[in-house]
């Protein structure tokens, strides 16, 4: 794909059978010369990490982002928490979300658009283990119904 366009890095797909989406938002992240450089080389993943609003700031923990191998010494932390670009009215709202209902907010999707490193932020609430195995049974009768159906037709 090409890098002006919309091309995805990397999914959370974990995050989709964890918790129930309720919302998603756009960010941009900051980042340092090596990261985004790792990030379009596609080392990098989203499985457990998370944002959380502190000071007025909203932010990126746990996101892992290989060191750039060329870099050398002048690399990155890896793991460190990186600093998520939003509008001030946004991340008061996300922030009101978290703290009243008990949402968390986990990111699904890390993306280049138009040359720039973008996350897709989802509002979620956690599944309770029982959540999980109804959906699974779901998605295996939605799986036979539309096998059924594609026998049919042949």
């Amino acid at each position: 794909m090409s890098e002006g366009g919309n091309s995805t890095i990397t999914r959370n797909r974990r995050a989709r059978y964890d918790y129930d989406i309720v919302d998603t938002i756009e960010a941009g992240l900051v980042l340092t010369g090596t990261e985004i450089k790792s990030i379009r080389d596609r080392k990098v993943s989203l499985s457990d990490s998370y944002a959380r609003p502190a000071d007025g700031e909203m932010w990126l923990h746990n996101l892992h982002i290989d060191e750039y191998a060329p870099a050398h010494r002048n690399n990155h932390d890896p793991k460190r928490p990186r600093k998520l670009l939003l509008h001030r009215d946004q991340i008061h709202q996300l922030t009101r979300q978290v703290d009243q209902r008990g949402l968390t907010l986990v990111p699904l999707r890390l993306y280049i658009r138009n040359h720039k490193a973008k996350l897709e932020l989802a509002v979620a609430r956690g599944k309770k283990r029982f959540d999980k195995r109804r959906a699974l049974i779901e998605r295996e009768r939605e799986r036979e119904a539309r096998a059924a159906i594609g026998a049919r037709r042949y």
